[in-house]
């Protein structure tokens, strides 16, 4: 009796051991709800050696209680689709600092679910800074909470950014220097089916020290005198880098998995023209540039010739047999 008694007991005790385990377990590996919000978020400043200038953040918190640092790191560009990278390291001459009274770059803050914060980041060119472009992102980051000693925890870093594009000018004049790389349609014979799609890339270089931002049109020009406008897209070229230019309307930006400038569509037949002409604000270089492509119904043609042939093989064979 006794026996079964103490078997009884380590039973229970084993039990409530693991009742105690998997409550810390589950509560440690369920994933934290982080949604955070930045704003603005994205800056573009032109500013002078020795000026500094005072931008009002606010960070908010849509999402459980969250510890964030903010810190600031500088970026290149990534692709010619506009994503960037951001660099490991601080550099460059412009100096941040926060006007907060009771906050610092990188010292960490909470903030509650529903909460948001204010950073007012304060941007200074030193006397002397390079004129040129320098380019940053305001990081607010969520660095997972220590889990228990040997207990994975499920809890990601998240971080949200906004991109501060400066240009430090001594005068106001910037280098405006574009380049098209590439204005041409997906096709080496640029031949197309009368009902196919046209996909057209445009890709422009800035080989400039400062950001560009194209303004313009595409222009199709069909071999009747008629024509078409496409309204080209304002974003930003960084300074040494490539970028996808797009155009409205478009249904789509990407074809076959690859990314493009316009989708042309609806019914083409005969010789056809796109051009392009591009400007990047006042008093600066236009750049030009064309192609062209010719349509046809192939594949409608191939399908009344099958037709044909296979009418004038039944039409014979039935009057073969009409001779018999």
């Amino acid at each position: 009796m006794k026996n079964k008694q103490i078997n009884f007991k380590f039973i229970f005790q084993i039990f409530i051991y693991l009742i105690i385990f998997l409550f810390i377990h589950s509560a440690t590996v369920k994933a934290q709800q982080v949604s955070l919000s930045i704003s603005p978020p994205i800056l573009e400043l032109v500013i002078k050696p020795g000026k500094s200038i005072m931008v009002a953040y606010r960070v908010e918190n849509f999402g459980d209680p969250v510890i964030l640092t903010a810190k600031l790191l500088n970026f290149e560009p990534r692709d010619i689709l506009g994503n960037i990278r951001i660099k490991n390291e601080f550099s460059g001459p412009i100096r941040f600092s926060l006007d907060n009274a009771d906050q610092e770059l990188e010292r960490p803050f909470f903030l509650k679910t529903g909460g948001s914060q204010q950073l007012l980041l304060r941007i200074r060119a030193p006397e002397g800074a390079p004129e040129g472009d320098y380019y940053y992102s305001l990081l607010a980051e969520a660095a997972p909470p220590n889990g228990l000693e040997g207990v994975a925890s499920t809890r990601a870093r998240a971080t949200i950014g906004s991109n501060i594009l400066i240009t430090v000018t001594e005068n106001g004049l910037v280098e405006v220097k574009p380049k098209v790389v590439l204005f041409d349609v997906l096709n080496k014979l640029r031949i197309f089916d009368s009902f196919d799609k046209i996909p057209l890339l445009f890709i422009v270089e800035n080989k400039g020290r400062n950001m560009i931002k194209p303004e313009g049109k595409i222009t199709l020009s069909g071999n009747f005198g008629e024509q078409i406008k496409y309204d080209v897209i304002p974003k930003n070229i960084l300074s040494q880098s490539e970028r996808l230019i797009e155009a409205s309307p478009s249904a789509q930006t990407t074809f076959e998995e690859k990314p493009i400038s316009l989708l042309l569509s609806g019914f083409f037949i005969g010789f056809y023209r796109l051009s392009t002409q591009l400007t990047f604000g006042e008093n600066s270089p236009t750049v030009f540039s064309a192609t062209s492509f010719f349509a046809f119904p192939i594949k409608l043609t191939l399908g009344i010739i099958f037709v044909l042939i296979i009418t004038v093989i039944i039409v014979k064979r039935f009057s073969h047999d009409d001779e018999d």
